[in-house]
């Protein structure tokens, strides 16, 4: 082993910046939490790609005084802390004071400061840990930062940085997760020269939420503020109905600080059991509220991580605040009628589709006096209105696809129109209604008696209509000369399980995994054929996502496209989807779109295959039909055959078993009727 040595300075602040720098939004964290310890009520945070080569905070703080500017980029320099017991008592977010100068050390920075008292202000620059100038400036009260060219001198740091968009939403996260903690203080975010957020700094946390997630989520919460045992909790949770797929909208706040708890994620969650849906996780903004000596903050470089000394307290008092306001806040779900008239126009105001031809109108006869004028003829609908087709072939007949129109579908045309899924899922109050006109035959066709005196006409062969059992009949390799056995459907059990009968054996079919299975199947087949079907949503859908989740959608637009979604950046942490695949109810696009953010956050793979089948996965699941569901033997039976004539449908894509068979030998075995 050799020998030990005393690393030189230059060396030290960079490892030092190593724990506290690393990347653009730990830069943009610390200066924030500098600007709020200085007592600023408006705080201006500024990026240019990404943050790498230009970050500017302005604050109108207290300032620096002049003989401490130069101080304050030395490392462990701070105002914070004076001796060992104040660590027991910290109140500010930053104590340690290696935040300036883990920063000087790997960038370059100006700084403009000035204190009330001060009549001039100051102008300090210092590049990569080395001054360069310090002289009197003329600048406003509070405090502007300028960080230029991060990670200059250590190309090594700079390579594990990602893209610009990735980088500067993860800087805007730390700014609304900062927001969200000071809701005292206006926060301003300006991204590449545009704005895209401003909170008001009226002191109400709903304001900021409004500000940042929207109005819709801002809708679906409620407050709470209680206190246990010089604990407090207050801020907003959401209502059972706004639950999400997933925990990415759970934000924790100890004394004005964000941290990560598993243990507090646990207690709000304990509060929403047998409230909230199977696999949906409830939404928060919380601020907890203890004493300082009750906590270790100082267990992590980045400071979200901290330690309780009665850990047990702290998590019945979320418990009971998060209960409390579902008790009191949370009603039952209403029908605003006046949205509804809204929606729906008057009959007289309603438009049709029409031919191309002009539909003949009657000459009205001579009325007489005082007789009601007769109603106004109306065109007749246009022929298959309700018939569904992929929207590449919507755009071609309406005009929709030319070189402009273009650029908004990645996938390739279809030459014929695809019919709707014959297991689409509708709304709860409506039973789904299946299409049966193409059940597999199971004895040959008759052929039709024609008089002897009668001449015969040859009919012309006429194609047959494509549809979703079309595309099962492929994938089934039976004959004329060996047609499907049989299958008698014997019913449904708790309206989840089919049971039958078929070559001998009772099938019990799980109907939501087998029709999982059979349209996952169908979106893997369309996919091999380079043709997936989509339907062009009348309303397009906004998705509000945390910066993560919109990071995530905006990396994988391409593999959305493959997947017969069309997906745009919304802009300000939000998307929107003007395509989906047919298979889909428009009420589920939201919820589609969520958990496939958070499937690939989970999953960080480049295998662009993992991620169309995560894809599909998810779509499959909310498109097949539900436990539960009230269907019609017809259905049940076309299902059934599906399932037992196609080998493939043996598993749902999660892995679940979607069939179970008992056959006769067993089933009188069970019964005695064979020793």
């Amino acid at each position: 082993m050799g020998r030990i040595n005393v690393l030189p300075k230059n060396i030290a602040e960079l490892i030092a910046a190593g724990e506290v720098v690393e990347r653009p939004a730990s830069v943009v964290k610390e200066l924030c939490e500098n600007s709020i310890d200085a007592g600023a009520t408006a705080v201006t945070v500024e990026i240019r790609n990404g943050g790498i080569t230009y970050i500017r905070i302005t604050d109108n703080g207290s300032g620096i005084f002049r003989d401490d500017v130069q101080k304050a980029f030395v490392s462990h320099a701070t105002s914070k802390i004076k001796s060992a017991s104040d660590l027991d008592n910290i109140f500010t977010l930053g104590f340690r004071g290696e935040a300036l100068a883990s920063i000087a050390a790997v960038s370059k920075i100006e700084l403009f400061t000035k204190t009330v008292s001060e009549e001039n202000g100051t102008f300090y620059s210092i590049e990569g840990g080395t001054e360069t100038k310090n002289e009197t400036a003329g600048c406003p009260d509070g405090t502007t930062i300028v960080v230029r060219d991060l990670f200059y001198n250590t190309p090594a740091r700079m390579k594990f940085l990602k893209k610009d968009v990735s980088e500067a939403n993860a800087v805007a996260d730390v700014v609304d997760k900062v927001a969200l903690s000071h809701p005292e203080i206006s926060f301003r975010f300006i991204r590449d020269g545009k704005q895209t957020l401003i909170t008001p700094g009226d002191g109400k946390l709903l304001s900021v939420i409004y500000s940042i997630f929207g109005r819709t989520f801002a809708e679906g919460m409620i407050e709470t503020n209680y206190e246990l045992d010089r604990i407090g909790v207050s801020g907003f949770v959401c209502k059972p109905t706004s639950a999400r797929p997933s925990r990415a909208m759970q934000y924790f706040f100890l004394n004005g600080r964000f941290i990560k708890s598993r243990g507090c994620a646990a207690s709000m969650e304990n509060a929403y059991k047998n409230s909230i849906m199977v696999g949906k996780f409830p939404s928060c903004v919380l601020n907890i509220t203890v004493p300082p000596h009750t906590v270790d903050v100082n267990v992590h470089p980045a400071k979200t991580e901290v330690r309780f000394s009665d850990e047990r307290r702290v998590s019945s008092a979320i418990y009971y605040a998060v209960k409390n306001a579902l008790s009191e806040y949370d009603t039952r779900l209403q029908i605003d009628l006046a949205k509804v008239a809204q929606k729906t126009k008057p009959e007289n105001a309603q438009f049709y589709m029409v031919e191309d031809e002009p539909v003949k109108v009657k000459t009205p006869e001579p009325q007489k006096a005082f007789s009601r004028p007769p109603e106004p003829q109306r065109p007749l609908p246009k022929k298959d209105f309700w018939q569904s087709m992929p929207s590449e072939n919507f755009k071609k007949t309406t005009g929709l696809s030319s070189p402009e129109n273009d650029r908004l579908s990645h996938r390739k045309e279809e030459n014929e129109p695809d019919l709707v899924a014959a297991f689409k899922t509708k709304k709860a109050n409506e039973s789904f209604s299946l299409k049966n006109e193409e059940e597999i035959p199971t004895k040959p066709q008759n052929t039709p008696d024609f008089r002897k005196n009668e001449p015969v006409e040859k009919p012309e062969p006429q194609k047959e209509p494509e549809s979703e059992l079309s595309d099962f009949k492929s994938t089934v390799s039976i004959t004329e000369k060996q047609p499907p056995k049989p299958l008698r459907l014997l019913g449904e059990a708790f309206k989840t399980y089919i049971i039958c009968e078929y070559d001998g054996k009772v099938c019990i079919i799980d109907k939501h995994a087998a029709h999982e299975r059979v349209i996952f199947n169908r979106m893997k087949a369309e996919r091999e054929k380079k043709e997936p079907s989509s339907q062009l949503l009348i309303s397009p859908v906004t998705v509000t996502l945390n910066k993560n989740e919109y990071s995530t959608i905006l990396e994988n637009l391409d593999v959305f496209s493959k997947c017969g979604f069309l997906v745009e950046d919304f802009g300000n942490g939000a998307v929107i989807v003007r395509e989906c695949p047919m298979l889909l109810e428009e009420d589920d696009v939201q919820d589609v779109i969520l958990e496939i953010a958070n499937n690939l956050m989970l999953n960080k793979t480049d295998v662009q295959a993992e991620k169309i089948d995560r894809i599909y996965h998810t779509a499959a699941c909310k498109a097949a039909i539900k436990a539960g569901f009230k269907n019609s033997a017809d259905e049940l039976k076309t299902l059934a055959e599906r399932v037992l004539y196609n080998d493939d449908v043996r598993y749902c894509p999660h892995g679940r078993p979607v069939l179970i068979e008992m056959s006769r030998y067993d089933l009188e075995k069970q019964f005695g009727r064979i020793q």
